[in-house]
């Protein structure tokens, strides 16, 4: 069997505590967007893991996908051995979740395969227990989380017809690196009611991790500045970064880029 797990961008994120387990307490709306890897997990004599695309750092045995099926395995201890071959194109270390993505869709995946019947509130619990955003991705549909990632709820938001481009300028930011920086700060004010008025988006939807990691890397501020001089009605850094990406009413003009940069464009 054969998935496609798609990439999310954030729309607004808001570190506004630490938490006493080490995790820190965070608002934000995750949207997924059609910027996909592709997975296919097939029945085998002994467990395989396969990957192509872009390279995938540490050690095989330790990649998510994997840590799903053997989750899985301590309750439904009958399950046969799989042989997993993971094409690798949603950049990593870049805010866009594609591993999560990658851990969740397995579950689904073999969910399906295995005829496990298990419902999505618990494909979500056992996604939670592999990453704070990989229960997203089981429903896949635009969520307002909080908590560590994995508290949900329905957004309303639709960017239907709206035009995306994403860019990621090759920098690596790892997640200890992007919150070693932030300053948890309470949300004053209502993410949801910020998000129902899209003229206003600017203004009053943030990504605090920006605030640290732009002087770090002045380029990903040269990016959103250059979103914004296309015509862009938003632009922001993903997650804790390194991807940047711009929201068009129209289809947006060729953006400058140096050679090297992964641009992504699509209609939502």
């Amino acid at each position: 069997m054969i998935v496609f797990p798609n990439a999310k961008i954030n729309l607004g994120l808001y570190i506004t505590a630490k938490r006493s387990d080490g995790y820190h307490e965070i608002q934000s709306c995750m949207y997924p967007i059609p910027l996909t890897d592709a997975l296919e997990i097939q029945v085998s004599k002994k467990n395989r893991f396969e990957s192509s695309g872009l390279p995938i750092p540490g050690n095989p045995e330790d990649n998510l996908i994997l840590k799903a099926y053997r989750l899985l395995k301590k309750d439904f201890q009958d399950l046969p051995h799989i042989s997993v071959h993971l094409h690798k194109y949603i950049p990593i270390g870049a805010g866009l979740g594609g591993g999560s993505a990658d851990a969740a869709f397995a579950l689904t995946l073999m969910n399906q395969l295995f005829e496990l019947y298990l419902e999505d509130w618990i494909l979500e619990d056992y996604a939670a227990q592999l990453g704070s955003d990989c229960p997203f991705f089981v429903g896949n549909t635009p969520k307002l989380v909080s908590g560590r990632g994995e508290l949900m709820e329905d957004s309303p938001l639709d960017l239907q017809g709206k035009w995306i481009v994403l860019v990621y300028p090759n920098i690596h930011i790892s997640t200890k690196e992007a919150y070693a920086g932030v300053k948890p700060t309470p949300l004053e004010s209502s993410l949801s009611e910020c998000l129902a008025e899209p003229d206003n988006w600017q203004s009053c939807l943030k990504n605090d991790f920006e605030a640290s990691l732009f002087p770090l890397y002045p380029l990903l501020k040269t990016l959103k500045e250059q979103f914004y001089e296309a015509g862009a009605y938003y632009a922001a850094m993903s997650g804790s970064g390194s991807s940047v990406f711009g929201l068009f009413e129209n289809e947006p003009p060729p953006l400058p880029a140096e050679v090297g940069y992964f641009v992504f464009r699509s209609q939502l």
